[in-house]
């Protein structure tokens, strides 16, 4: 795995760059899909590529190992094989899934057992055990094993906690460099660094990532409830930690406002579920605001869902007829939408890229936010 930067914004701290995997080269920043249990909902495959335009997806090791299982993944030959997609993968290591079952899990030093969400079965995720089941699922970026606290959280609490996950760190580093990859590729693994909202922790946790020398780094534990300028301090200090010249992912985030703001602090990845989450919900992310589709002002407006977008479904569906579908409960209806806010998405970080590229790109993100965000 290589990463190249490309270009440095001058009035800000956003960054383009080339990430190269062996299933294929990501252009930074990017947003990543995500295909929790090896679909990107309602979504298909030819649509995520060809319309969607990603560069890579994301799929959860909580998910996948519960649903198809490892037997199932490993005949396959991996989850590309599995699913068909051809292009780079990320999987999570469940650490967030960890985190939403606080009423079913209990977290130790061996590791976490918890309570499948589908049958109630007990299991046990260890930090070496995480490591394999992403070998078995096969992602070219797999994510260190660790725990994700919840906001508001307590000092102590948030001390303990990120004491524990530098130390699964190490266990899932040893794991990683002592097994091989399954299926002929390289895998890499990604630390994450957590600390909560608190500016000493964080900064303990970016400066014992960063000594490990892996290929890349991620920060986690935002978006889970603070406020957005909280989580954009904590990033501030993560990314002026973190090494230059590796990728920096933020996990989680988030709305179009949050991902321009963190591109202009050094980030470099993004995942979150809300384009497709509320697409289902008729929230419809377009280049001059917000639509909620389900409204009647949009009853008779024949005109397309976003004529500026570009895209199949984006110029082809009017937001009338997209409308009818929700409130007819089609299943198009949620469709059509999450192809089209995932659309939005790839374009909001291609038109940031060439921003960077630009050199214009802090002016751009100023306007953007506001356009972005405005309700219509």
């Amino acid at each position: 795995m290589k990463f190249d930067l490309l270009a440095h914004d001058p009035q800000s701290k956003a960054r383009a760059g080339v990430l190269t995997t062996d299933h294929g080269t990501i252009q930074t920043p990017i947003f990543m899909p995500v295909g929790t249990a090896g679909s990107v909902k309602a979504v298909h495959q030819r649509e995520v590529k060809d319309d969607v335009q990603a560069q890579i997806i994301l799929g959860n090791t909580y998910h996948l190992y519960l649903r198809p299982g490892l037997d199932t993944l490993q005949k396959a030959g991996g989850l590309h094989k599995f699913n068909g997609w051809d292009r780079p993968i990320l999987t999570d290591s469940g650490g967030y899934q960890v985190y939403s079952l606080s009423n079913t899990r209990k977290i130790k030093e061996e590791g976490v057992k918890f309570r499948s969400h589908i049958d109630g079965s007990q299991h046990l995720f260890t930090p070496e055990g995480v490591m394999d089941i992403q070998r078995v699922i096969g992602a070219d970026i797999v994510m260190a094993f660790d725990e994700c606290t919840p906001w508001p959280c307590e000092y102590e609490y948030a001390r303990k906690s990120l004491d524990m996950t530098h130390r699964w760190l190490k266990r899932c580093i040893q794991r990683i460099d002592e097994t091989e990859p399954l299926y002929g590729y390289e895998q890499q693994l990604f630390p994450i660094v957590q600390g909560s909202t608190f500016k000493d922790l964080r900064v303990k946790s970016a400066e014992f990532i960063a000594e490990q020398g892996r290929a890349g780094n991620a920060i986690g534990g935002l978006s889970v409830g603070e406020p957005a300028e909280l989580m954009y301090e904590m990033t501030e200090i993560c990314c002026d930690i973190l090494p230059r010249d590796k990728p920096r992912y933020l996990m989680g985030v988030g709305t179009p406002a949050n991902i321009l703001e963190n591109i202009a602090l050094g980030v470099d990845m993004f995942d979150c579920v809300l384009p497709t989450r509320n697409a289902r919900n008729g929230m419809l992310f377009t280049t001059q605001g917000i639509i909620n589709i389900k409204n009647k002002k949009w009853e008779q407006d024949f005109s397309p869902i976003d004529a500026e977008l570009g895209g199949y479904v984006s110029t082809f569906y009017s937001k009338s007829y997209v409308r009818h579908l929700f409130h007819a409960s089609e299943y198009l209806a949620g469709m059509a939408a999450s192809v089209h806010n995932l659309t939005f998405y790839l374009w909001l970080v291609r038109s940031a890229r060439e921003q960077i590229l630009a050199g214009t790109f802090r002016e751009w993100k100023e306007r953007m936010v506001k356009q972005l965000m405005v309700r219509l």
